[in-house]
């Protein structure tokens, strides 16, 4: 905790944290140019708000790119708002707020969190029915084999469509598979009205990554969840949903146990 209030502490970095939520995936050169500060500056505000976990990075050819990373804000809100009154930490409240509700980006999302366990352990609990059905709730049908077809069960639902396939599986470090179909069946389980099922349904198929990096006793995850459309639906729905799995995922493997379901 320590390493998140030093950072948030300097307005510079807010500032620079602020630039990320309003356009996020920026280069150091963009974030530059919208803010009045040295180049020099900027990389050593950025390696404060990295080491803290608040901003995560990924390669885009010969460019770094800067992701506003909300895990850290979770954790603080997790750790602190329920022991305290909340008027003391309305601040934090409505940072927290943001992160989960506001769009970090038009067309992807992307998350880091840091998790004391093994790559071998972490990629177990991403595909094995018997974790995931306790953190998500949904398990996949399939042998994790590039190509291959995925069945999706959630629920009284089940999702099986030829388009939903494993992209990517290079265990235990990389895993990538296409989101699943939304059609009537899904919009019947979830409460989804006609309306919204036919604009969801209309957009293009989305994926989702998992980048697995061992840290010394800790594993990095980072999870991209990209290829909507501008202004997507889809994509303001998943966006307060992923915090929550893997948060859970992250305290099924830390303890043992799932995180309860937040109250209405």
């Amino acid at each position: 905790m320590d390493e998140i209030f030093k950072a948030l502490s300097d307005p510079s970095r807010r500032r620079l944290l602020d630039s990320l939520q309003a356009h996020n995936g920026q280069s150091l050169r963009e974030l530059c140019a919208g803010l009045d500060m040295a180049r020099q500056s900027v990389s050593k505000h950025l390696a404060v708000l990295e080491a803290a976990n608040l901003v995560t990075t990924r390669r885009s050819g010969r460019e770094k790119l800067h992701y506003l990373n909300a895990e850290p804000i979770n954790a603080i809100a997790d750790r602190w708002i329920n022991r305290y009154h909340r008027a003391r930490v309305n601040t934090l409240a409505d940072l927290k707020s943001v992160l989960e509700t506001s769009p970090m980006s038009d067309t992807e999302f992307v998350y880091t969190t840091y998790i004391k366990t093994t790559p071998e352990k972490l990629w177990q609990a991403l595909t094995d029915p018997a974790f995931t059905g306790r953190y998500w709730g949904a398990t996949f049908d399939t042998d994790w084999q590039q190509g291959s077809e995925m069945v999706w069960k959630q629920g009284n639902w089940v999702g099986k469509d030829p388009e939903q396939v494993v992209l990517e599986s290079d265990p235990p470090r990389r895993l990538s598979y296409t989101w699943h179909t939304i059609g009537p069946e899904f919009a019947a389980e979830f409460g989804m009205d006609p309306a919204e099922l036919a604009e969801w349904s209309a957009e293009s198929r989305s994926k989702i990554t998992f980048e697995i990096e061992p840290q010394g006793e800790v594993v990095k995850l980072t999870v991209v969840h990209d290829g909507f459309d501008p202004g997507s639906r889809v994509l303001d729905g998943i966006q307060g949903g992923w915090p929550a799995i893997l948060s859970s995922l992250k305290t099924l493997l830390e303890t043992g146990d799932v995180l309860p379901e937040p109250a209405e």
